[in-house]
């Protein structure tokens, strides 16, 4: 490496993120009752498919994935349930159909929530699509 500037800004940027949730998606955070007999489900297929696509991007393991998490909800300052690390991993069993993609290695990384599912945008994005109400974190 010759450029040295450009090598740590590169690093740098690796580390960006910015999460975008839409309203929509946090009321869909919480699983719907399922109406059996025993005990239900907290969170819903798009909590568990955030957490882990979030432990995707920074190679984090399920318990710093949690923190990271709570941490995440305290700053855009909502009160969800976070999923602890054992839900995740079992979880993770059941959600097989998650494709998750490479994601580049030297541009932001956007995370855009909604009701609908998750996006990764890499490289820049000003504002996420329009015709929804966002929090930015």
């Amino acid at each position: 490496m010759r450029n040295w500037a450009e090598y740590e800004a590169g690093l740098r940027r690796r580390g960006d993120l910015t999460v975008w949730l839409s309203d929509n998606a946090l009321d869909a955070w919480r699983a719907a009752p399922s109406g059996k007999p025993g005990g239900q489900r907290i969170y819903a297929d798009i909590a568990i498919e955030a957490a882990l696509t979030i432990r995707m991007v920074f190679h984090l393991p399920l318990r710093q994935t949690e923190g990271f998490l709570q941490a995440l909800a305290g700053l855009l300052e909502v009160d969800l349930p976070i999923p602890d690390h054992t839900t995740l991993s079992r979880r993770l069993k059941k959600l097989n159909d998650i494709r998750f993609r490479a994601v580049g290695n030297d541009q932001p990384i956007h995370l855009l929530i909604d009701s609908t599912g998750l996006r990764i945008h890499v490289g820049h994005l000003r504002k996420p699509p329009k015709r929804r109400a966002w929090r930015k974190g």
